[in-house]
């Protein structure tokens, strides 16, 4: 049974005094007021989950609770108390808001049942409402296609850990379909009707990446008006994606490390550990090893993550998969936008095959969507096809780009700046390449005005 704060408000002490003892044996943190107006200003200043009150109270009752609970604190459950003769009053309350009641005299397990259930609720609500912002995420389970061996070694390894609970690792460059992996390894799984959740750990700072994975509570920090519910929590019983994980600040690492071993998360600003049954699948387009020999990621942690790892190919390694997804994706974009389009043809299969797709999968799905809109006819032709820095690269191909004159600086620039052009713009595959720290790519193009 999940672990929350309760607050239980009765006029009668005995009773009161009896539903906090049978709450506290449950783990449950408890606080207690003897009058409704009393339980509302404990509201007012601390966060709780679950509300238990008594229907027959003077002089607010538990409907005028239920009511003004509801109405300031949405995502707080209620449950009502009341005995055999007021069950009309107690089904008045659950259409005014209530989450359940229960009928007096109750045992201590009845509340405990009654407890989990508004909880079950809402965290079924909380998990809803995240999953509702994830709808229009573009994900496509048949972009998972291709039929070279390394592919096949893929599926191979979604197909034996789906139904584990081990960690997964998915490594690849930016734009191999990393997250269409975990999504293929939670939704084949015995944990597909449970919630996939993700959250990207490049896009956040340290502080509000911590908020995020673990939650905070009610005046944590400045601005932290309300209990956060965080990721680990969401996630329980499913699957949480850490998009990018290497990107993680060396201090929240520790944190991460302690959720994966112990399984349990502190809130920020909480003083009790929740018990979480979440399976983590994180990806990184960066080498790891590589992070851990700069004292950019604790090598336990590395150890702890990287204990199913998958490998997800660059397309350039795979060339003989671009026909299928070339012409799945046209067959999907003619249809999403109304253009009846035929096949492509061998010439354009062969033009596609011919190049190296430095964005992988992401670069060739958004050209075929850009060629089927802007196409003048309903065969695509070459002439559809933009390949970006084609013409570009096939000259630095024939030229070793050395240029008289030049001071050391400027070619160092250069040669910066065209890799990560060459990279699609991904600092951290540019300066895997180059053989420096993402640190270092940093501060030069910071130095260049990029």
């Amino acid at each position: 049974m999940r672990k929350s704060r309760i607050l239980v408000i009765d006029d009668e002490d005995l009773m009161r005094e009896y539903v906090e003892e049978a709450l506290r044996r449950c783990g449950h943190e408890v606080d207690t007021a003897s009058g409704g107006r009393d339980g509302l200003a404990l509201l007012q200043t601390k966060a709780h989950d679950v509300v238990v009150t008594d229907l027959k109270m003077a002089p607010m009752d538990g409907l005028e609770v239920v009511r003004s609970a509801k109405a300031e604190f949405p995502d707080t459950r209620c449950i009502v108390m009341t005995a055999y003769g007021t069950i009309e009053t107690a089904v008045e309350a659950m259409r005014d808001g209530a989450d359940d009641y229960i009928l007096k005299p109750f045992s201590p397990d009845e509340l405990e049942l009654a407890v989990e259930r508004v909880l079950e609720k809402r965290q079924l609500a909380q998990e809803n409402q995240y999953l509702r912002k994830e709808l229009n995420a573009d994900f496509d389970f048949h972009a998972m296609v291709g039929e070279s061996k390394a592919m096949a070694d893929v599926y191979t390894h979604v197909q034996k850990v789906a139904d584990s609970r081990a960690t997964v690792l998915i490594r690849g460059d930016s734009g191999t379909g990393k997250e269409l992996v975990a999504r293929a390894i939670h939704y084949s799984g015995n944990r597909s009707e449970r919630p996939f959740i993700k959250v990207n750990c490049a896009a956040l700072s340290a502080g509000l990446l911590e908020s995020e994975l673990f939650g905070h509570e009610k005046g944590a920090f400045t601005g932290a008006h309300d209990r956060k519910i965080g990721r680990f929590e969401l996630a329980d019983t499913g699957t949480l994606l850490l998009d990018e994980v290497s990107e993680m600040n060396l201090d929240l690492q520790p944190k991460l490390l302690r959720a994966l071993q112990e399984r349990e998360i502190d809130r920020v600003g909480g003083n009790h550990s929740i018990e979480v049954d979440t399976r983590i699948i994180a990806t990184s387009n960066r080498n790891l090893e590589l992070a851990v020999d700069n004292g950019e990621m604790r090598e336990d942690l590395f150890f702890r993550l990287n204990v199913i790892p998958i490998q997800i190919p660059p397309l350039r390694e795979r060339k003989e998969d671009i026909p299928a997804m070339a012409e799945l994706f046209r067959q999907r974009y003619a249809t999403e936008n109304g253009r009846p389009m035929g096949p492509l043809s061998s010439p354009v299969l062969a033009a596609l095959a011919e190049y190296d797709w430095p964005g992988n999968v992401r670069e060739l799905q958004n050209a075929i969507e850009r060629a089927v809109v802007l196409a003048s006819s309903n065969l695509l032709s070459i002439e559809d096809f933009s390949f970006p820095g084609i013409g570009k690269r096939q000259n630095e191909e024939n030229s070793n780009g050395l240029q008289a004159g030049k001071t050391v600086s400027q070619m160092e620039k250069e040669l910066v700046l065209k890799t990560l052009e060459h990279c699609g713009d991904n600092r951290t595959r540019a300066a895997e390449m180059l053989g420096i720290s993402v640190r270092t790519m940093r501060n030069k193009l910071k130095e260049y005005g990029q």
